[in-house]
């Protein structure tokens, strides 16, 4: 069971998913099919002084609306990220519990200390200068630890016993395709027969929300969450930031077939291309976003016209809307595949986003639909794409699905997912 390269055809045999729509795949699916918005105001701090004030958030059962409870970024990744690959490793039914027999590839974002956590610092040294914080620190393990970019990993990765050392990265928002693409590769070079690739973020936190505003990056439609995020349409004015984890169980087909696992497609490619063009902005030439797309097409070796959706990265602000339109006419020509935007409904999870997306994508071809994209009431006429539009699309005979992820600093990952082939 080899593709045309040779190389054994990657299998993905579980799925689990978080995102503002729901905790657990099914759930967070079926509302977004039904084209309902995640997106609401935050309540976890503040919000008087912001010009963004909403966001996709993900509560924790203990967190409540007035946001008493301070849970930092990592600690909101590292249990969204354990949710999601508990209940991707249970579908897989691949292992004994607490015992995986592959690798942890995990995309986070990076972290760093949170507001709570210098003003304890500060009270703990009896000063605001970083040298006594510093040396104050140093009675902290928990603190050291939490704040640690790999200690999520490490932690998941005894929690699920996962084998050798994870890898924990983050490629901006291409990070949760990054995690994927890294994955298949391992299993593709024989390192491994089997992997869990995860993409989680949490960081709807103050400092997070002002650095992106500040980029005037974010949608300020605060007086209707539910209608802020509107890829591709007209009147978009930035993206609204959100939260999720999901993860997928990765393995070789024939390793699944062997075992009689459910197979619910393949990914069949990965397509990775940098331009170093501007630390927040696309390249005006496209040639990364192009090169990334073919390179994704080329290692499944799949012809464009032989893709029947694409699940855009699609994030509402002008630019990236307008760059992502052109990749897919110089990709596909003049008439590209149906494309949609489920941050139209969850918002931007940032780091979780590749993997949240290659998911839907999957499901996509699963179920045979295509999700909508909501709150696309005006068209832009420079976007001359087959948007799906406020309202789900059924479909037959869908088996090629290519999923987009671009992100600062011109990281971009593409994947191409497939249906399994017959038995």
């Amino acid at each position: 069971m080899k593709d045309h390269l040779g190389r054994p055809l990657v299998a993905v045999t579980g799925i689990g998913m978080v995102t503002p729509l729901g905790w657990g795949v099914e759930r967070s699916w079926q509302r977004l099919l039904a084209g309902e918005s995640g997106i609401r105001r935050i309540g976890r701090f503040p919000t008087a002084q912001l010009r963004t004030t909403i966001a996709g958030t993900v509560d924790l059962p203990e967190e409540t609306e007035g946001g008493s409870t301070a849970i930092s970024s990592p600690e909101r990744v590292e249990r969204m990220a354990a949710f999601a690959i508990a209940e991707a490793v249970a579908e897989a039914g691949l292992g004994a519990e607490g015992d995986f027999p592959g690798v942890l590839m995990l995309g986070m974002p990076p972290v760093e200390h949170e507001w709570p956590q210098r003003f304890a610092l500060a009270r703990a040294a009896g000063s605001g200068r970083y040298v006594d914080q510093v040396r104050a620190a140093t009675g902290h393990r928990d603190l050291y630890e939490t704040f640690l970019f790999g200690g999520v990993g490490e932690r998941l990765a005894a929690r699920f016993g996962t084998k050798g050392a994870p890898i924990s990265m983050t490629t901006a928002c291409a990070t949760g395709a990054t995690a994927i693409q890294t994955a298949v590769e391992a299993i593709q070079r024989g390192e491994t027969d089997a992997a869990i690739a995860v993409g989680a973020d949490g960081s709807v936190q103050p400092e997070a929300l002002i650095r992106f505003s500040l980029l005037s990056a974010l949608s300020a439609r605060n007086e209707d969450p539910t209608a802020a995020a509107r890829p591709f349409e007209k009147t978009r004015d930035g993206f609204v930031m959100s939260e999720g984890a999901a993860a997928l169980v990765l393995e070789s087909l024939a390793s699944a077939r062997a075992r009689g696992a459910t197979v619910i497609g393949l990914v069949a490619g990965c397509g990775e291309r940098a331009d170093s063009f501007h630390r927040t902005r696309s390249n005006p030439d496209g040639a990364a976003i192009i090169g990334a797309i073919r390179n994704a097409l080329s290692d499944a070796g799949v012809a464009p016209a032989d893709v029947g959706y694409v699940n855009g990265h699609g994030t509402g602000t002008p630019e990236n809307d307008k760059m992502e339109a052109f990749g897919m006419r110089a990709v596909f020509g003049e008439a590209p595949p149906p494309i949609s935007s489920i941050k139209s409904m969850i918002g931007h999870t940032l780091s979780a986003a590749g993997a949240i997306e290659a998911a839907a994508s999957l499901l996509s071809i699963r179920d045979q639909v295509l999700p909508p994209t909501i709150n696309h009431v005006e068209p832009d006429p420079s976007i001359t794409l087959d948007v799906v539009p406020n309202v789900k699309r059924q479909v037959s005979g869908l088996r090629h699905v290519l999923s987009n992820s671009f992100g600062f600093g011109g990281q971009n990952v593409c994947l191409l997912l497939s249906a399994a082939p017959e038995a």
